[in-house]
């Protein structure tokens, strides 16, 4: 698992690559939304472009880093979701639960 981290227009866009799974991807994935907010950011953006596998934890740490960033006065967003992420979204209904759009750029421009 690798995260990518960079500013553009004022958002957060954190980019992991890989599996955001137990043991694996959903440590990574708390430390750097963590990390965003530490330095100050409000506007966080997951793109979820190059994910190639979530499981159940992977899901409750997206979900933890929602109300983590919405407590401290910020907008989480998801945007560029593989076919397996959104599906698993629309099973358990957390796709009501996220701010979801096609582009990175759509993304940007609603913040």
């Amino acid at each position: 698992m690798n995260i990518q981290a960079r500013h553009e227009g004022g958002v957060t866009i954190i980019e992991p690559k890989g599996k955001i799974t137990i043991g694996v991807g959903d440590v990574a994935l708390r430390e750097a939304v963590a990390e965003a907010l530490e330095a100050g950011a409000r506007s966080i953006l997951l793109n979820l472009s190059k994910t190639t596998t979530i499981d159940s934890s992977g899901i409750g740490e997206m979900v933890s880093a929602y109300t983590t960033v919405t407590q401290r006065g910020g907008m989480l967003k998801l945007c560029s979701l593989p076919n397996r992420v959104s599906d698993i979204l629309q099973i358990t209904q957390l796709i009501s639960v996220f701010e979801v759009f096609d582009s990175e750029a759509e993304a940007i421009e609603s913040f």
